[in-house]
């Protein structure tokens, strides 16, 4: 039985990535004929029905101009943000950046169907109308994809993202759905829908797929100078557009002012924490770039169900600290103890940006939502902030508090449990993934252009997973010049 899952590895996947892609995308040519349609803001009969019903003058009264530069921002972050902070593998960049991309094409087209059938399905025609906010949530819903693309970078074939995304999307649309509608918690900025999902979704499958002898690939699990700076693009690009990323699909008015403002306070504390513990855990006081271009946005990510509540500015600076602190400690610590007693090869330690923070994220909503008066928000606000409208009127704000909490436990259960299943169709010999002296390596996959000159030895590899304790007092060698 052992011997059937690790037959010799055959990455040529000439065949199964042409007929994937192919396959699927005509699947969703015919899906999104039979179900999808514009909505009525959208659809041109429908927008001049609505104008006249409800006595709209104006066209920019439709909801395109409120979303559509949450929208820009969102979809910056996910293709560009996400994209290249991938991009620090030394050998990798293409893989990073390309596969990225194409969990995102994909993904979105099946998050708009998946999302479509929980929230958008109209019974009495069974099609789904989507609209500039559909957009928003299906690239949140492919965040959570790409988010478990980080535990698995350079370790999977194109072909095992492809189920990945399949399956994640799919999951994520289920515990969305019981988390934001059965359970009615609020999570505008998914810490607990994206970031923790995703995070251990992506965690769990790295488990299930563990590589006792990926040692062999150590020589390309690291950054070069440059692929360092490529990466620290992609964190800038998040860090400036997270407030758009939880301030996207929140209410009009104050509850979105006040998200985009805790969501930049939170992110501008994280920075100096993560500056200051990388500093100080190295014995010359030098910056690790690892910390820089990943726990500086954890502020980010552990405000994201809090940020809509009057959690106050402090409250956000104190996440900020708190997370950055926590964060970097993961990269410091947990990771190198994670892979060698747990088993789990986190490439770029997605437990330390969006596993943890957005547990912790969570839970911070949680006490926040507990906490909450009529005396901070007065009554009418504690009905808008929560939603304790319909069935859901007469819920206080403790009750809220701990359902937000459980809420977090469906998300990892749903993550654990479904990354378990999909991580053991991923063993399966049909995929193509790479054998694990050749991880981490883009020529396994693309074209790759002849490098105008070697990679010098002497530089020093920059691990995601381990922290460099041995300090480089001076150049062993010298250049003559001719």
């Amino acid at each position: 039985f052992g011997c059937f899952f690790c037959p010799p590895k055959n990455t040529n996947i000439r065949i199964s990535l042409p007929a994937v892609c192919f396959v699927w995308q005509i699947a969703m040519i015919v899906l999104f004929g039979v179900f999808i349609r514009y909505d009525a803001e959208s659809d041109i009969r429908l927008w001049l029905q609505l104008k006249h019903t409800n006595n709209i003058t104006s066209d920019i009264e439709n909801d395109f101009y409120f979303r559509y530069p949450s929208f820009q921002d969102v979809h910056v972050m996910i293709f560009v943000g996400f994209g290249f902070l991938m991009t620090f593998l030394k050998r990798y960049s293409f893989g990073g950046v390309g596969f990225n991309f194409l969990i995102g094409a994909f993904g979105l087209q099946w998050a708009l169907l998946m999302q479509g059938w929980f929230h958008a399905l109209d019974p009495t025609t069974g099609k789904i109308s989507i609209g500039v906010e559909g957009l928003i949530n299906a690239d949140f819903c492919v965040a959570a994809s790409l988010i478990a693309y980080g535990a698995l970078l350079g370790k999977v074939s194109p072909v095992q993202l492809m189920v990945v995304t399949l399956f994640g999307v799919t999951l994520f649309a289920v515990e969305e759905y019981i988390i934001l509608n059965l359970l009615h918690c609020r999570d505008a900025g998914g810490s607990m829908v994206i970031h923790c999902f995703g995070g251990y979704y992506g965690l769990t499958i790295s488990w299930i797929l563990y590589r006792p002898k990926l040692h062999q690939s150590k020589r390309l699990n690291g950054s070069v100078y440059h692929s360092d700076v490529f990466a620290m693009i992609g964190t800038l690009f998040l860090w400036m557009f997270w407030p758009s990323f939880n301030s996207a699909i929140t209410d009009h008015g104050s509850g979105q002012h006040r998200t985009a403002i805790n969501t930049y306070i939170a992110l501008a504390s994280s920075v100096l924490t993560t500056v200051a513990i990388s500093s100080a855990s190295e014995k010359r006081g030098k910056l690790d770039m690892v910390h820089i271009q990943n726990a500086t946005l954890a502020g980010g990510v552990a405000m994201g169900t809090a940020a809509e509540f009057m959690i106050t500015p402090y409250g956000a600076l104190i996440v900020g600290f708190c997370t950055g602190i926590i964060s970097t400690f993961g990269y410091l610590f947990v990771s190198p103890f994670m892979e060698k007693y747990l088993k789990i090869q986190d490439t770029c330690g997605v437990h330390n940006l969006h596993a943890l923070p957005g547990m912790l994220g969570g839970f911070i909503g949680a006490i926040v939502a507990a906490a909450a008066t009529e005396e901070v928000y007065s009554r009418e606000g504690l009905i808008e902030t929560f939603d304790f409208e319909g069935e859901f009127a007469d819920r206080t704000v403790g009750t809220q508090g701990g359902f937000q909490a459980a809420g977090v436990c469906v998300a990892i259960a749903f993550a654990v449990v479904g990354g378990a299943v999909v991580g053991l169709i991923l063993r399966l010999p049909i995929w193509g993934d790479p054998a694990d002296d050749n991880c981490f390596d883009d020529e396994v996959y693309w074209e790759v252009p002849e490098d105008e000159e070697g990679i010098p030895p002497v530089l020093e590899y920059n691990n995601h997973m381990t922290h460099k304790h041995q300090d480089i007092s001076e150049s062993n060698f010298s250049v003559e010049q001719s």
